[in-house]
Order: structure tokens, then C-alpha cells, then sequence
């Protein structure tokens, strides 16, 4: 399964109660479609950055998602046909994830090298002053 991370923006005239539940139906979709819901997050009231749909302001709202792509097509279909939606936009993560773990490893590896002492033998070190003899 991959995850994804979805935010959508809903119209700043809904009340809260229709937000929570456009949430639970959002959250029941994909639960439907074999998905699991990782997190919920109402990131509240926000100005735009620019008008949309004669709107200024919206309310942003936050999912993180772990299913298939079918069940990420069946969640933006729903929000394409909900009137309160006015923007959404998906990202697919697990990828960056695997490559920000494989970067933090090799972080870690680098580390423990520079921590371990270089020197050799100690006989390494004087064979480099000046010859007695």
C-alpha cells in the first residue's frame, strides 16, 4: 500500500458541523475502498492566495492516507462532485519517505566512520620524523 497525503479546501461559509461531516464520510470512503486513514487534520479558517470561486477565504482540511491508487481516485471523485469542495490537491509520499530513510542511514554511516579513531599502529606515526641512526 502507498500513502498519500491529501488537502482539500472547503468553502468558508459551511459551519463546522458539515466539515466534520464531509470528514467522516471522506474517512468512510476510503476505509470502504480498503485504505486506512493515518491522520485527520483541521488546519482551520485560512486566507488564499488567490480568489477561487469568488472566495478569499477557506477552510483547509488535512488527510494523511495509506491505500491503492484506486481507492485515491475514488477519494478525488468525491470531491470532485461535493459542491462545498472548491480545491484539492493529492501527493504521493511513500517514495520520498524511502529516500529520506535511505539518506538518513547513509547520515549515520558517515557519522560512525568519522567518530572511529584513523590512526594505525603507532609505529606508522614515527616513521615520519626524522631518522635516528
Amino acid at each position: 500500500m502507498r500513502k498519500y497525503e491529501i488537502v482539500f479546501v472547503v468553502r468558508p461559509d459551511i459551519p463546522e458541523e458539515e466539515v466534520d461531516k464531509l470528514n467522516a464520510q471522506m474517512e468512510g470512503i476510503v476505509t470502504a475502498a480498503g485504505g486506512r486513514v493515518e491522520k485527520v487534520e483541521k488546519m482551520g479558517r485560512r486566507r488564499l492566495a488567490y480568489r477561487i470561486q469568488r472566495h478569499r477565504e477557506g477552510f483547509y482540511v488535512f488527510f494523511a492516507v495509506e491505500g491503492t491508487g484506486d481507492t485515491v481516485k475514488e477519494f478525488e471523485r468525491r470531491l470532485k462532485v461535493t459542491d462545498t469542495v472548491i480545491k484539492f490537491l493529492t501527493v504521493r509520499i511513500d517514495e520520498d519517505l524511502k529516500r529520506a530513510e535511505k539518506f538518513k542511514a547513509f547520515r549515520e554511516e558517515q557519522e560512525a566512520r568519522r567518530a572511529k579513531p584513523k590512526g594505525g599502529s603507532p609505529e606508522a606515526s614515527q616513521t615520519a620524523g626524522p631518522a635516528q641512526g
